[in-house]
């Protein structure tokens, strides 16, 4: 819950200084950095705080099928963030348009 509190601060942080005239490349990118941070954090704290060796044998120790795990539970978790990020850049990008 830190996590997702966290990257959705950070969300609103990069939308609010985001500059409008790299549009929705930039929206996209900081979307994407957003999203690789999170999965990055999941993906190292481990699988509910046990040490990352000990989390591998739960995948079989596999890297692949742990990240791809992450990845999941990430992609689920990052609605709020996402919106987080479009409302200061759409709110600040329909105030730009004359």
């Amino acid at each position: 819950m830190i996590l997702l509190i966290a990257i959705t601060v950070l969300a609103v942080i990069l939308g609010l200084v985001l500059p409008l005239r790299w549009g929705i490349f930039g929206f996209l990118g900081g979307a994407v950095l957003l999203f690789v941070a999170q999965a990055g954090v999941n993906t190292a704290m481990g699988f509910e705080g046990i040490p990352i060796s000990e989390s591998l044998l739960l995948f079989n120790e596999s890297y692949l099928a742990y990240v791809g795990f992450n990845l999941q539970i990430t992609y689920r978790a990052f609605a709020v963030p996402l919106l987080a990020l479009s409302v200061p850049l759409i709110f600040r990008m329909s105030k730009a348009t004359p």
